[in-house]
């Protein structure tokens, strides 16, 4: 069902295009008549705004992944430096929160892990919405802060650094075997708000699958059980992850280089001072309204990212205002 609501909203839309499109230029042919130079503008105008939708469908058209159209998780990570690394990742958790709200997605807190001061050492999101994962896929990968320190007595220029981890919430259709033998489960108690039971019991819960090295919590329900259930789909999630990244490795050397996550491989960085602007190392898109996309406008860089997945090689991209 949701796969056939998704095509047909696509055939939906290329046809209101082209009635909107068909009805533009019937409005343009009448004011030419008349000679009516308001009704021109505003046929000119429309076909214009249609334009600029095309360009955005004809981008949601390299959503073509085996698992874009999931849900996806999106995990921050603080880098080494303390309260100020921290506090980057605390700025980063909420740019993703805010690009899902642009997008009318769901967001939930599976798990977070407060800083020693300020800001946090870990998050998870889980965002819910058609193609969330396909759009996400390409921020996974070291994010890069510059600014003056609030936290510096001497307001000194600062270099942060933050991870990112994007992985798709698997559905019923992908079968994923686990074996409990290769797992390590641990309980702990919940950090930061959610109340007297949550802060007193045993109720988070971190699973280690050894074979691999990857780790998952869940610290969002009351509930040790429910938590267990939610890190359990985790863990299928990052090992079916891993697995269509081995996938695309094998097939490109060249675009595996381009995605590897390390913390010698930023993807984009983030400078609030000397001057503002946000870079993508990757395509070059570049922004210099940093604060805008802090607060979530994220899509020029996810569409020059994709873009070049797919095309590869150079991606011409325009300054993003």
């Amino acid at each position: 069902m949701r796969e056939r609501t998704s095509l047909e909203d696509q055939i939906s839309a290329v046809k209101r295009l082209e009635q909107e499109l068909e009805d533009a230029i019937t409005l343009i042919e009448l004011g030419e008549a008349e000679e009516d130079e308001a009704t021109i503008q505003e046929g000119e105008e429309t076909i214009r705004n249609l334009q600029a939708e095309a360009a955005r469908r004809q981008v949601e058209t390299l959503l073509a992944g085996e698992a874009d159209a999931n849900d996806t998780y999106v995990e921050v990570h603080s880098g080494a430096g303390g309260t100020e690394s921290q506090d980057w990742a605390n700025m980063l958790q909420r740019m993703y929160a805010r690009w899902a709200e642009r997008r009318k997605y769901k967001v939930e807190l599976l798990e977070i892990t407060d800083g020693e001061e300020a800001g946090i050492k870990s998050a998870t999101l889980l965002i819910k919405g058609l193609n969330a994962y396909g759009w996400l896929k390409t921020e996974s990968g070291v994010h890069r802060l510059v600014r003056i320190s609030p936290y510096d007595s001497n307001a000194r220029r600062h270099t942060s650094f933050a991870s990112v981890w994007v992985y798709p919430v698997v559905d019923d259709r992908i079968n994923i075997e686990i074996k409990e033998s290769d797992c390590r489960i641990d309980t702990f108690r919940s950090s930061g708000a959610g109340g007297q039971h949550v802060n007193t019991t045993d109720s988070a819960v971190r699973i280690t699958h050894i074979p691999s090295g990857i780790v998952v919590a869940c610290q969002q329900e009351r509930s040790q059980h429910k938590n267990r259930a939610t890190a359990w789909n985790m863990l299928r999630a990052r090992l079916y992850e891993a697995e269509l990244k081995k996938r695309e490795e094998k097939a490109s050397a060249e675009a595996a280089a381009k995605t590897e996550i390390g913390w010698g491989h930023q993807i984009r960085s983030y400078v609030l001072q000397p001057y503002q602007m946000v870079k993508d190392l990757r395509t070059g898109a570049q922004s210099t309204s940093p604060q805008d996309v802090l607060d979530g406008d994220l899509d020029p860089f996810m569409e020059a990212s994709l873009a070049q997945r797919v095309y590869g090689g150079d991606v011409e991209v325009e300054d993003i205002d």
